[in-house]
Formats: C-alpha cells, sequence, structure tokens
C-alpha cells in the first residue's frame, strides 16, 4: 500500500505560509492538507480560498483541501478555480440540508476535473458514506472531533477504517482512505495497519525538531 504524508498547514506559521508549503514538498511529503473551517461548523475560522490561491505557485504537490464548513456546495467553485487538487465535504453538513446534497456535492466537484471525497467525524459511523463511494477518489475519516489541532486520537475509529477498506475492496473501487486527527509516531502504525494510506499530520510534523526526518519517519511505519 503506498503511504502517504499529507502535512496540516493548520499547524504552520501562518506569517510564513510559502514557506512551510515549500518545506513540505522538499522534505518528500505528498499532499498538503488544507483545513478550511467557517466558525459554523466547527467553532474556529481558518482560512478560505485565497490562501489556496496564494499557496497554489510555491508547490507542485496536490492541494488537499477539507471543507469544514456548512453549505459546501456554494464554495467549491471558489476552491476548484483556487488550485485544489481534491476537495473533501463532511457528511454532517451535508446531511443536514438533504439526502442528496453530499452526492450532489461531491458530482460538481468532480465537474470541475478536482478529485472528491466524503468525511465522517469520529462518532458518524462510515456506513453512512458506503452509498458515495464508488463517486469518491478518497474518504477521510476524522479521528478527533474537527476545529483545533493538537487533540487526543480516538481509538474507536481503528474500526471504521477497517470495515471502509473492506468495503472499498468489496465493491472492487481503488480508494485513498485519509485519517485526520491525533497523528503521530505511535498512533500512525495502528491507523495504516487498519487499512489507511494516507496520514494527516499536524503539531507531529511543525512542533518536530528536524520536520525532514519527521516526515521519513511516519513514511517507515
Amino acid at each position: 500500500m503506498n503511504i502517504k504524508i499529507a502535512p496540516s498547514i493548520l499547524s504552520a506559521d501562518f506569517s510564513r505560509m510559502g514557506e512551510a508549503v515549500k518545506l513540505c514538498e522538499e522534505s518528500g511529503a505528498d499532499l498538503i492538507h488544507c483545513d478550511v473551517m467557517d466558525g459554523s461548523f466547527v467553532e474556529p475560522i481558518t482560512f478560505g480560498g485565497q490562501m489556496v490561491k496564494s499557496i497554489r505557485p510555491a508547490t507542485k504537490l496536490p492541494l488537499d483541501v477539507h471543507l469544514m464548513i456548512e453549505h459546501p456546495k456554494t464554495q467549491i467553485k471558489f476552491f476548484a478555480e483556487a488550485g485544489a487538487d481534491i476537495i473533501t465535504v463532511h457528511y454532517e453538513a451535508c446531511a443536514k440540508i438533504s439526502p442528496d446534497y453530499l452526492a450532489e456535492t461531491l458530482e460538481l466537484i468532480k465537474s470541475y476535473g478536482v478529485k472528491c471525497g466524503a468525511v465522517v467525524n469520529p462518532d458518524v459511523p462510515v456506513e453512512k458514506i458506503f452509498p458515495v463511494f464508488p463517486m469518491c477518489d478518497m474518504v477521510l475519516l476524522m479521528s478527533v472531533f474537527p476545529g483545533y489541532g493538537g487533540q487526543k486520537f480516538i481509538t474507536s475509529v481503528l474500526d471504521k477504517i477497517k470495515a471502509a477498506r473492506a468495503y472499498a475492496q468489496q465493491i472492487g473501487k481503488e480508494l485513498d482512505i485519509e485519517v485526520d486527527g491525533g497523528i503521530n509516531f505511535k498512533t500512525a502504525p495502528q491507523v495504516l495497519a487498519a487499512g489507511a494510506n494516507v496520514l494527516v499530520a499536524g503539531s507531529a510534523l511543525f512542533g518536530a525538531p528536524d520536520f525532514r526526518a519527521a516526515v521519513a519517519e511516519l513514511k517507515r511505519q
């Protein structure tokens, strides 16, 4: 299984974001994870499409945009045009609007030539997004509740990873399974063993004394 490391720039110094993105690329990362928060779906506000547009010229790595926002369909155009390579949206935000909203949003993302994915929080069964697996390039399983970095990994998510991988194999779908929250050198082996292959890491990388060595260590898990 091809292990991919996606540093979360939420943990980077916002005043030096261009440098942070270049460091990710030079250190062997595979994706740049962009956590977008609107102050409504989650309490904090982080950044929007303008940040994605600003860092796009600084790296050739795919920009992995995770929308933690209400009404994600209204924002797809902006992030697609800003240079996102993959956009993931939350089941919980979509389900509040209509039963078809998640599928409609994924179709909209794909219409821009951008890869798409669905996300579930730790307390939501992964089976809720099984119906859209055939549409997805990636599924993202949150292993903390979204909103703040540095939280402790929720171990019950391991069973959800196993279920997601088993279902993807059952339907013959090659799918990236990404896990976000509390990923470090202790939890990464558990997540990978369960069937995930994309690790989002924030404080474990940006808080490490040697960023490059930390990326390499995660890839060796």
